[in-house]
């Protein structure tokens, strides 16, 4: 058995390779999951742009030789959500053929060594992981996942996890009372979104909606506007040219799942009453800068795992699950719409195939209203 991986050069996103390599023997207590399906979104051109900042290089390292004796250093593999099943078992409590919901490389398999195995969960207790975020290494059993059902899978691996991150970044905004932006009942907050046709800048803008006291203004390219317009969750939406007509003096938040330099800078300098900047991702690689010498607060990266921490603590894991699950279960009613629906799926099996994806979703170029779902 072989093992198929793409492979991405870390200070060079364009370059890619499909490397494959003979399966190790599998050591006791270990197991190894067959990568089914998996999505890809601008959400993973993030992992990888913020790959050594972040740590996301370091979950799935290369470690095998790469053909011409190239440094495997320089190479990652880019995390991605799916769905895996698992093929071979040197685990108790794992068995062959049980179903799996998590993180995993852009692979044709993974090999995982469980530890706190319970009912709905387990986790990846590699050595190399121990000091990430348990977040990310934690894989639901799929028959026991109230969130799981099987002929959602793909939006399930679409949208999931990026609505949970939209989920947090408007839970932690109104649990910091909009940093002050609704304080005047008279003059509703405004909140600017970046990257609007993005799934989760939109998964935000949904739950956003539902608030009083907000305008929820979705900033986009121009080939985007009627997508986003479609959705009903932007209250308006402009193009990143059309800055001038918010108003100088409105109370802004701005939540930037873009990450491009320049357009941050003239937002930073129009909003002259800017309450807070948040930096949420980076989908637009080529324009990714620093936030030094900027006009107003200073931008701050959102961490979702921190406001899961938090809000765990204050709730308890149970609570937060229950209103996790009631969001979720609203969105996807919503985005799954017979008659509008908000994704549409394409699938796209094999090396080249999923090869060819990447390079589309990492040029930014591509249908907003598209899904892509992967398989090696």
């Amino acid at each position: 058995m072989n093992i198929t991986d793409l492979l991405v050069r870390k200070d060079q996103l364009g370059s890619s390779a499909l490397c494959s390599r003979p399966a190790p023997a599998l050591p006791e207590g270990q197991v190894r999951v067959h990568v089914d399906k998996f999505a890809l979104t601008s959400n993973n051109i993030t992992y990888a742009a913020f790959g050594d900042a972040m740590s996301y290089w370091r979950f799935f390292p290369v470690t095998a030789a790469l053909p011409g004796g190239e440094d495997a250093a320089q190479w990652g593999r880019i995390p991605v959500w799916g769905f895996g099943t698992v093929t071979e078992s040197r685990h108790a409590e794992v068995p062959v053929g049980e179903r799996l919901y998590g993180y995993f490389p852009m692979s044709s398999s993974v090999d995982l060594s469980p530890t706190r195995v319970s009912a709905a969960t387990l986790s990846d207790g590699a050595p190399h992981r121990a000091e990430l975020h348990a977040v990310y290494n934690q894989y639901t059993r799929c028959a026991a996942d109230p969130f799981y059902t099987a002929d959602t899978e793909d939006l399930q691996a679409l949208l999931r996890p990026l609505f949970i991150t939209s989920w947090l970044i408007d839970d932690f905004l109104a649990d910091n009372d909009f940093f002050g932006a609704t304080a005047n009942a008279a003059q509703p907050g405004v909140m600017l979104l970046s990257s609007a046709s993005s799934k989760t800048a939109y998964g935000t803008a949904f739950q956003m909606a539902q608030r009083a006291g907000i305008e929820v203004v979705g900033l986009t390219s121009p080939a985007n506007v009627a997508f986003c317009q479609s959705l009903g969750c932007y209250h308006r939406v402009l193009t990143y040219d059309q800055l001038e007509q918010i108003a100088a003096d409105a109370p802004c938040i701005y939540v930037d799942f873009a990450g491009n330099a320049a357009f941050r800078k003239a937002l930073h300098t129009h909003c002259r009453n800017l309450k807070f900047s948040s930096s949420i991702g980076g989908t637009h690689v080529s324009d990714l800068g620093g936030g030094k010498d900027l006009p107003g607060p200073k931008p701050t990266l959102f961490f979702a795992p921190a406001q899961i921490k938090k809000r765990s603590g204050e709730w308890g894991a149970q609570g937060l699950g229950q209103r996790l699950l009631q969001s979720w279960q609203a969105f996807i009613a919503t985005v799954a719409k017979p008659d509008q629906p908000w994704l549409t799926v394409q699938h796209h099996l094999g090396a080249q195939a999923v090869q060819a994806a990447y390079l589309q979703v990492l040029s930014g170029k591509g249908d907003a209203r598209v899904g892509h779902m992967l398989a090696l």
